[in-house]
């Protein structure tokens, strides 16, 4: 069976809820594992047919944990993964361009392809208790989460990618 790795960073529970999603709809095509960042490593991107990276921007990019998953797997999976499809999704406050443009960054020097643009859910937080607070996202955002999770699970499983 196709196995789709999605990691996860979340501070505030907004990316958790994005990637839970796709991990739910994912799971009817294919084996879904949802790790977050600072449990996932090399051995379960080795493993994975293919991927979805959540994240949250932070400051105007990915967030250190995330960053730091990727600095931790870069090197010993480099050459080992090429070619494997991806997905991205960005909780942001206000636009998450750069947070996505920093995933696209490391996962074109893994040679990863890209299958679809990524998905920027804006929370719309800009002020320091907003930022902070919990996020619920809107159940018509989530199904969004949820269509990612469904097809790339299921072109896994018929061998699109």
């Amino acid at each position: 069976m196709a196995q789709l790795l999605i990691v996860y960073h979340s501070r505030t529970g907004g990316a958790r809820q994005m990637a839970e999603a796709a991990a739910d709809a994912a799971r009817n095509e294919a084996e879904a594992i949802l790790k977050p960042a600072d449990q996932a490593g090399p051995e379960d991107l080795l493993r994975a047919d293919g991927y979805i990276f959540c994240a949250p921007e932070n400051l105007a990019a990915i967030s250190g944990l995330m960053k730091e998953f990727f600095d931790r797997c870069y090197y010993p999976v480099l050459g080992q993964i090429e070619g494997r499809p991806y997905a991205q999704m960005v909780c942001a406050g206000s636009d998450g361009e750069n947070a996505a443009r920093q995933t696209a960054r490391i996962a074109t020097g893994w040679r990863l392809k890209e299958v679809q643009p990524p998905l920027i859910i804006c929370t719309h937080a800009q002020t320091p208790e907003a930022i902070l607070a919990d996020k619920t996202i809107p159940q018509d955002q989530l199904a969004l989460c949820r269509e990612i999770g469904a097809a790339l699970a299921a072109g896994l499983s018929l061998g699109v990618f």
